[in-house]
């Protein structure tokens, strides 16, 4: 890519964050995009084939790092030998939520996309995936339980949906409100403790 291809794809894109920024996908136009960045609409369809094809290239890359962060402690965390699970737990997910929040506040900007302005592109069901994958891990631990002799009472499903949700919401309200950093780590850790609490009174454990 040359120089002035580079800055041309910059100068869109700083717009469009702008303009995402300010109005959300849906009510985001390109005409606008186009118009800040100083480049015709030819110009635009070179880089890009819609207004779809911008959001993602503005936030797909930190999208995708974060699932697979997530999705990685899950099976990290599923191949260690049963017995050594319970110990595990806190520390796992605790570990892993922290390099999560690090890397959403290495890229603000972005989540503030995904997280408030996404409606209406794929991106807007992170929430809704994460839920969806610790749902699984969480079903997946209680057979370990079993296994172990230390079986949980059974949880009611809504119940179980609207505390993982519940959870998920709490960890991004750190990042949409854009707390201190240091005040977020330590907001973190508290809801850790929080909910590590309640879920282990749940699980008889």
């Amino acid at each position: 890519m040359s120089k002035d291809e580079q800055t041309t794809l910059e100068l869109i894109h700083s717009a469009a964050m702008k303009e995402f920024l300010e109005k959300g996908f849906k009510s985001a136009s390109l005409r606008n995009i186009v118009k800040t960045a100083g480049v015709t609409t030819g110009a635009f369809y070179g880089y890009y084939d819609s207004k779809e094809d911008l959001f993602e290239a503005l936030v797909g890359e930190q999208y995708d790092y974060f699932l697979n962060r997530f999705c990685r402690a899950q099976k990290d965390f599923a191949e260690l030998p049963p017995e050594e699970q319970p110990d595990n737990m806190a520390a796992t997910s605790g570990e892993c939520m922290y390099d999560m929040l690090l890397y959403a506040y290495e890229y603000l900007k972005e989540f503030k996309l995904i997280l408030c302005h996404s409606e209406g592109t794929r991106f807007s069901k992170l929430i809704d995936e994460m839920v969806e994958i610790e749902t699984k891990g969480t079903h997946d631990y209680l057979v370990v339980l079993e296994q172990l002799g230390r079986p949980s009472p059974p949880i009611d499903e809504r119940l179980e949906h609207i505390l993982i949700t519940g959870m998920f919401n709490t960890f991004f309200e750190l990042i949409i409100h854009e707390m201190p950093l240091e005040e977020a780590e330590y907001y973190l850790q508290e809801m850790r403790a929080f909910y590590t609490a309640g879920w282990m009174k749940i699980m008889g454990q």
